[in-house]
């Protein structure tokens, strides 16, 4: 019977992946109904606000959903959000057993889902590959847990740590594997942050350029079907710095724009409090691509979760080059910011580290 779960478990995982990054602050989960070895009902969830997968699975499979086992990558909900409880519809369709692969991390389930089923004769397991499940919502389980978004720091770099040339020119330091494998990056996000330096000397669009028909979400509105891309709330972290009103940032077609300024002596943004804020308005994953400052800026709040570093084979060299974190720095190397769960691969021809900061 494990074996058979995690089938089903695996396929569940693989239908909640379809809209990572579109169903903020939601969770990403995909559900399966199965009777007599057979996928009776398949969906998954789509946007905030939009059926849950437990409900696409359930219309799909009609009445062949009563006596079977429904699979689901997240435990259903048992309380009004956006949407009625799952588990009504869950108890209404006779389903005779369920299979999560892990709790709701949100406080306001947390396990209650499964403890109704059980209450109404339904058998339900929990913990089938669990790992792989807190993977896929890793930012909505920080976000709904600690009220934090959860956040990744970016970095395409040279060998030799250089994120451009001492003439600032940095196109491209990485090549379009790697460039493109950024913009799915981008499309999985709720916003992408960078200092005003990086706007100032590189004038980015911060937009996502991917073919495909992805949602779009546009500030509170339900993401709209049949858009070309998702586009991400761009962030500029300015301080006191003023940013030019000819700014492509400012200029083009896009997610939102919004310019943290500050009135403090330092002129750097309280980033930790910053994130606290984005928060509060349902903003549940960040990507910060730079530059320097703003990186060393984010690790030194310890606000970071995980590292995306693309290393180009090349070599710049020169002391005036910047590096891809600057700012004070660790003065003893014992105390050197580490990471868990490295994850090591070939884009093209630049390499990707992957891995979690340890706490």
């Amino acid at each position: 019977m494990r074996s058979e779960d995690e089938k089903y478990i695996k396929i569940a995982l693989k239908l909640a992946g379809k809209a990572k990054g579109m169903t903020s602050p939601n969770p990403c989960v995909g559900a399966l109904v199965v009777k007599d070895g057979r996928i009776a009902g398949r969906g998954y969830h789509r946007f905030a606000g939009g059926p849950h997968a437990e409900i696409y699975a359930l219309r799909q499979a009609g009445k062949r959903a009563k006596g079977a086992t429904l699979y689901v990558s997240l435990e259903p909900c048992s309380h009004y959000g956006r949407t009625p409880p799952c588990t009504d519809s869950i108890i209404s369709a006779g389903i005779k057993r369920i299979v999560a692969a892990m709790k709701d991390p949100n406080p306001k389930n947390n396990g209650k889902g499964l403890r109704i089923l059980r209450r109404n004769g339904i058998k339900a397991d929990v913990g089938i590959l669990e790992a792989e499940a807190r993977r896929l919502n890793e930012d909505f389980i920080k976000y709904i847990t600690r009220r934090m978004p959860f956040v990744a720091v970016k970095v395409a770099q040279t060998l030799d740590g250089k994120i451009a040339t001492c003439t600032g020119d940095s196109k491209w330091i990485t090549g379009r594997k790697a460039r493109r494998f950024v913009h799915k990056l981008r499309s999985e996000v709720d916003a992408i942050m960078v200092g005003a330096g990086t706007v100032l000397k590189d004038d980015p669009l911060l937009t996502v350029r991917l073919k495909g028909r992805v949602p779009q979400r546009r500030g509170r509105v339900p993401l709209q079907w049949g858009r070309k891309v998702k586009q991400p709330l761009r962030i500029i972290l300015a301080g006191r710095s003023k940013i030019p009103s000819k700014a492509r940032i400012l200029n083009s077609r896009g997610g939102g724009v919004i310019i943290a300024t500050t009135k403090e002596k330092s002129g750097r943004v309280d980033i930790r409090a910053f994130l606290k804020e984005l928060a509060k308005s349902e903003i549940t994953s960040v990507l910060i691509e730079g530059g320097g400052e703003t990186i060393a800026s984010a690790f030194e709040a310890g606000v970071v979760d995980k590292v995306y570093f693309f290393i180009a084979p090349k070599v710049i060299g020169g002391r005036e080059a910047p590096t891809s974190v600057e700012g004070k720095g660790i003065e003893n190397a014992g105390r050197a910011i580490g990471l868990k769960r490295t994850s090591f691969r070939k884009i093209g021809d630049d390499l990707l580290i992957e891995g979690y900061v340890i706490d």
